[in-house]
């Protein structure tokens, strides 16, 4: 695959929008996607509009907001050409052939620093790939989308993001019936394991090739040209997912449904479904309604990224090495460096959330130490760091196990140059004060969808929006839910 694949065709000029669409996927082998247009709703309206992201990405959001019609699928922007993607994966350990059921990819808009960005409607329609669906999403689970990804965003994190959401005028069945709406993505691509798993699955290996020559233009340059590009790109994609599910772990983020398409090779965040944040320490933690067994909880995320590495290891085998053996061997090593790496990556962010600058060996029990009495206590995971970095402790004292570990914490940090008011605000930069509490989230949710006030989520974005930040008036955004047992709330997926 020449570099072609990837560079525009021809100088594009924005249009007064400023879309400025390419479309280099639809270059690759035609058994990836299907071409076909977004399904018309009754009648689309502007819910809520990112006009921060949309300069971004180079475009004139005041005028944009007022055309909610694009950002449903009744028109297209200029220079679209949609197309939804196949892809298959693992769902709960089982494999299965899927595709974008109810997402249309309009195009790559390449912004004014020459990013490429894929822009997708969610809630678009049915498709090739349906698999019987509607093809359609509710307002509650796409505005649930657009918040947690752009909080996600101003912790730091990797994330897709959130343009637009528009209702559709049309209701939709989900247990019960509900407003129908189209969400906008942008990711910097949606290229996922499943879709490797589907080329390998068709056994057509120059496609899967193809696929990873333009997976390692796209998202590693500095790759390309490798001996073994199937090992460069595998070996990528584990080293941004142990980053990423380590920062997942700092701050207590669970996914919910971490099957293999649901894990990009971007190394972003993505689908947001039954995902949540979690109050009370605890590894166990489970919040989707259809996780019954707990795989996908808190403390199995480093494994189960892992077990998806493993898959996309395993779709990648004919362009390992000729010999089988070898092939596998050179896979295994990959798969095995992930532990270390992530174990490292999530060192250095529980470091830098208890001050630490340096590194000893005694670190990891120190961290481990301060987790089991958080757990043993039901002690807010967030809460927690934040009032360790605050200029005055508020933590029990009193309480004799704590009061031990904080004495040896103390220890450490005098063991480091570094003075109180550096640690402070090292801390202070890692622990975020504020977080999607899900009462809140639901509490915004219901608002928006049930009647129409879209204030209640406003002001959370506002909070989420900086949350390292904390003042009196945000102190309602730092409380954990008292309306909510421990384990009894729970999230569901929007299909």
């Amino acid at each position: 695959m020449s570099e072609s694949v990837i560079s525009s065709t021809a100088p594009s000029t924005p249009g007064s929008f400023g879309w400025n669409l390419e479309h280099s996927y639809s270059r690759l082998p035609a058994m990836l996607y299907e071409h076909l247009d977004p399904t018309p709703v009754k009648e689309p309206r502007m819910v809520v509009f990112n006009y921060a992201l949309a300069q971004n990405l180079g475009l004139n959001g005041p005028a944009l907001a007022q055309q909610p019609a694009v950002f449903a699928g009744n028109e297209l922007p200029e220079g679209a050409k949609p197309l939804a993607q196949a892809y298959a994966g693992h769902q709960y350990g089982n494999f299965t052939g899927l595709g974008d059921g109810r997402a249309i990819l309009l195009g790559e808009q390449v912004t004014p620093t020459g990013e490429r960005l894929d822009v997708q409607l969610k809630g678009s329609g049915p498709t090739p790939f349906s698999r019987r669906g509607d093809g359609r999403a509710a307002l509650g689970p796409m505005l649930r989308e657009f918040i947690i990804s752009e909080a996600m965003h101003a912790l730091g994190i990797p994330t897709t993001r959130s343009l637009a959401v528009v209702t559709t005028g049309e209701k939709i069945w989900r247990q019960e019936m509900q407003p129908g709406a189209v969400l906008t993505r942008i990711a910097a691509s949606h290229i996922r394991v499943g879709t490797f798993e589907w080329a390998a699955a068709h056994g057509d290996r120059e496609a899967l090739r193809a696929l990873v020559e333009y997976t390692l233009q796209r998202h590693y340059p500095k790759r390309v040209g490798a001996e073994t590009p199937g090992l460069a790109l595998l070996e990528a994609a584990i080293e941004r997912q142990a980053a990423l599910i380590a920062q997942w772990q700092c701050v207590g983020f669970i996914h919910g449904v971490m099957n293999t398409d649901n894990m990009a090779l971007s190394g972003e965040t993505i689908d947001y479904g039954p995902c949540a944040f979690m109050d009370a320490f605890d590894p166990a933690t489970v919040f989707s309604s259809i996780d019954r067994h707990g795989r996908y909880a808190y403390g199995n995320q480093p494994q189960i990224a892992q077990w998806n590495l493993a898959r996309l290891a395993e779709a990648l085998l004919p362009l390992l090495h000729a010999d089988e053996k070898q092939a596998i061997a050179a896979a295994n090593a990959a798969i095995e460096s992930f532990k270390p790496q992530f174990e490292s990556r999530w060192l250095s962010g529980m470091r830098a959330k208890l001050g630490l600058f340096t590194a000893e060996h005694g670190d990891n029990r120190l961290i481990e130490t301060l987790l089991e009495w958080m757990r043993a206590q039901k002690a807010d995971f967030t809460n927690t760091f934040h009032r360790l970095s605050a200029a005055e402790n508020t933590l029990p004292l009193e309480d004799a196990a704590f009061a031990a570990w904080h004495a040896q914490w103390q220890e450490r940090l005098g063991r480091q140059p570094q003075s109180a008011v550096e640690v402070q605000k090292h801390m202070q930069a890692h622990n975020p004060a504020v977080i999607p509490r899900n009462h809140k989230v639901e509490e915004a949710l219901a608002a928006a969808a049930e009647h129409g006030d879209l204030s209640v989520m406003q002001r959370l974005l506002t909070v989420l929006g900086n949350p390292y930040d904390l003042s009196d008036s945000q102190s309602e955004y730092t409380t954990p839910s008292s309306g909510h047992a421990p384990g009894a709330y729970q999230t569901f997926c929007g299909t």
